[in-house]
């Protein structure tokens, strides 16, 4: 682990606590705060309507300033709203605090990840990616569990305190080890706007939000899938939860060497590909304990081996406009997180049992994968165009 990125590790270690410990939460919360639990679900798209709408908003805001001003500004926030949700003493106070909570998220990991790929050694830039996103790797396998634990035996209160603690913690690290990169020159917002305007943008952002939905398919239903389907008991959903977690955390590290070794888009083509095959399996082997906890675990790898292609995909797509892109390319993923979980509990409310929601995700992770071979592709024709311009001036 590189030093000067470890502040940026942590920092996606407490965004994914706050993002997830929310799911084991739910009981504790709608008990304390006297609603039910689906009212207490909406805590959750709060959460990501905040990322959608902070995303690309901060970014416009404070893109001219030096990115290591712009984390800490956004460490500050997410630290503070969290704060705000330990005491929010009512459910509206607390749907408004994790809507405030969520909207440095995708800033955060927009400027990280452009941070990351600038310090990293040459040709590791996606590896430099994956090491943030590791946090939230280390999010699912000990801080989501963790925090679960202490809101069902002490306070769901002192869960986000804990939350605090690692804002307070990445604040200083920030501070102490990020190196100081300059602000953007002579920066131009409706430039950097432009980038919207391409066919590119739109077919990376369909990619990420209707392909990186099938890994949410998978996740928002895997407690039911594996109790009601693998025969589980209630109380050993959490160690299959840190099982899924371990996935993820190799899975994101195999993500970063194959978008180095071979192209971001190549890499997610062949992981949505992957996806859509592993999800496929997950609905025909969830009957057998043993199976299932294999693909627990395989699932996980391969749904966050996508994490650092397809944000060094954004990057590499948006010369000069690489922070709102990245930050853009984070609202996309929680555009699937509420696309996955809502297409795949459809063929629940129908009655089908809870082995249904994967051949939902794998559907959507094979649209996705279309995009993704659609942009390889005009991409290559793109290039080919070019060559021709070439030879036509130097003949």
């Amino acid at each position: 682990m590189n030093k000067n990125l470890l502040p940026l590790t942590l920092g996606g270690l407490g965004i994914g606590i706050t993002e997830f410990v929310m799911m084991g939460l739910l009981p504790d919360i709608a008990k304390d705060l006297k609603v039910t639990i689906p009212q207490a679900g909406h805590l959750i798209s709060a959460y990501a309507l905040g990322v959608v709408i902070g995303a690309p908003l901060l970014i416009m805001i404070a893109g001219k300033y030096p990115p290591k001003k712009i984390l800490m500004a956004l460490m500050i926030m997410f630290t503070a709203f969290n704060a705000f949700s330990a005491f929010a003493p009512t459910f509206d106070t607390l749907f408004i605090a994790r809507l405030l909570s969520g909207l440095p998220h995708g800033a955060f990991f927009g400027v990280g990840s452009v941070v990351a790929s600038r310090i990293a050694e040459k040709g590791k830039a996606a590896q430099a990616v994956s090491l943030m996103f590791m946090g939230l790797t280390l999010a699912n396998i000990l801080g989501v569990p963790l925090g679960t634990f202490i809101g069902h035996n002490f306070s769901w209160r002192i869960s986000f305190a804990v939350v605090v603690l690692v804002g307070l913690v990445t604040l200083l690290s920030l501070k102490l080890w990020l190196p100081a990169l300059e602000a953007a020159k002579n920066r131009d917002l409706k430039a950097e706007l432009s980038f919207f305007k391409k066919r590119e943008a739109w077919i990376i952002i369909m990619m990420i939000s209707i392909g990186t939905g099938g890994l949410f398919t998978w996740y928002s239903y895997i407690a039911p899938l594996m109790t009601d389907v693998a025969g589980f008991s209630a109380d050993a959903v959490t160690y299959i939860l840190m099982l899924a977690g371990v996935g993820m955390l190799v899975g994101n590290y195999i993500g970063g060497i194959l978008a180095d070794k071979f192209s971001p888009a190549k890499a997610s083509a062949a992981l949505l590909l992957a996806m859509a095959i592993t999800l496929t399996i997950v609905h025909y082997i969830s009957f057998s304990q043993p199976l299932a906890l294999i693909m627990t675990f395989i699932t996980g790898a391969v749904a966050f081996a996508l994490a650092a292609p397809i944000q060094m995909l954004m990057i590499q797509s948006a010369t000069g406009s690489e922070m709102l892109a990245a930050s853009a390319s984070q609202a996309s993923f929680n555009i699937g997180n509420a696309l996955g979980a809502f297409f795949g509990g459809l063929p629940l409310v129908y009655g089908f049992d809870y082995t249904s929601p994967a051949y939902v995700g794998a559907a959507m992770a094979l649209v996705g994968a279309f995009f993704a071979i659609w942009l390889i592709k005009s991409k290559a024709t793109k290039g080919l165009a070019s060559s021709k311009e070439k030879y036509a001036m130097m003949h």
